[in-house]
């Protein structure tokens, strides 16, 4: 599947048109061309590949999955290649697709999986009409900035999971085995998500060089815009990446203390057990004592049970042992 635009002089003027078009279109003055590729494979590339001027290297990268995010500069284009991400709350996972761009002084040519919602991205183009006069560089920012909020929104759902572990964590109830499941389910999206947010630091610092052909200096702040969120996405994911180091060592520390705190109320209560045991143990000697079969002595040994228990009691739970 195919999608194509024409902006003439900063105005969309036509859309879906035959690929086969784009030459005629590429050396008219003014004229700035979109074609959107939906998983293609070599041959379908191929179409433009020429008029373009494409590097095999870059066609090669676009048709290979798993490229790390990068843009690649060319004698006629650029490379660019990122990926969009998206957070499950329910299961904790983070998903992932691959969005690579072709990126010519008067054309934008972007490849992406069926994953990835496009539309986003054209009505980002849509909401700004009045920056389309800046050509490629303002389809590019919208496609990027379509991207970075994309990661800056994962972040924000993290952090949600972060806090929902939080809470998990200081429940009356203990948690632990869910709080340690969910703690490393969210590190490893952590993880990944850093993995494709941090190299976008490098894409906009290429992009945001003065020496770059086709690109407008009056799209440089909108650039840094997306600049600033790729700063704030990254440093976000460092600071949540050691939250949950310190969630699941605060949370090893709680089992410690609880585990401390099951011992000592065993061993108070094994203390109270063994004082009337062996006041019993004593009582039931085959030698003569006071009381000795006698009902007084029973209610004696009796009473040193119920008060010598009760003295222990009152002094451990003093003392917060049990």
């Amino acid at each position: 599947m195919v999608t194509t635009r024409l902006y003439a002089n900063g105005t969309l003027t036509k859309t879906d048109f035959p690929v086969a078009d784009i030459s005629d279109y590429l050396v008219e003055k003014g004229c700035t061309i979109w074609a959107d590729f939906v998983s293609p494979t070599a041959d379908d590339l191929a179409s433009i590949e020429e008029e373009l001027q494409l590097h095999p290297l870059a066609v090669e990268d676009a048709i290979t999955d798993h490229q790390r995010p990068k843009i690649d500069i060319y004698d006629t284009h650029l490379f660019l290649a990122a990926y969009s991400t998206d957070f499950d709350k329910r299961t904790g996972e983070l998903s992932k697709t691959e969005v690579k761009a072709f990126i010519t002084p008067h054309g934008l040519v972007t490849i992406h999986d069926p994953e990835f919602d496009i539309s986003k991205v054209t009505a980002r183009w849509d909401a700004d009409p009045a920056l389309a006069k800046n050509g490629v560089a303002f389809l590019l920012w919208g496609l990027l900035d379509v991207i970075v909020d994309g990661h800056f929104d994962t972040v924000q759902q993290l952090d949600d999971g972060v806090e929902s572990l939080e809470d998990a964590l200081f429940d009356d109830r203990p948690r632990d085995k869910e709080v340690q499941k969910r703690s490393f389910e969210v590190r490893k999206s952590l993880v990944e998500a850093r993995r494709v947010i941090l190299p976008m630091r490098e894409v906009l610092n290429t992009l945001l060089r003065r020496d770059l052909d086709g690109f407008d200096n009056s799209m440089a702040p909108y650039f840094q815009d997306v600049y600033d969120h790729v700063l704030r996405a990254t440093d976000s994911t460092d600071s949540l990446r050691d939250l949950v180091s310190t969630i699941l060592d605060t949370n090893l520390s709680i089992q410690s203390n609880r585990m401390n705190l099951v011992m000592k109320k065993v061993t108070s209560w094994a203390a109270i057990i063994a004082v009337p045991t062996a006041i019993t143990g004593f009582f039931g000697q085959n030698l003569k004592f006071a009381g000795f079969g006698t009902v007084w002595g029973t209610w004696l040994s009796i009473g040193l049970i119920v008060a010598t228990s009760v003295v222990l009691y009152i002094s451990f739970r003093r003392r917060d042992w049990i």
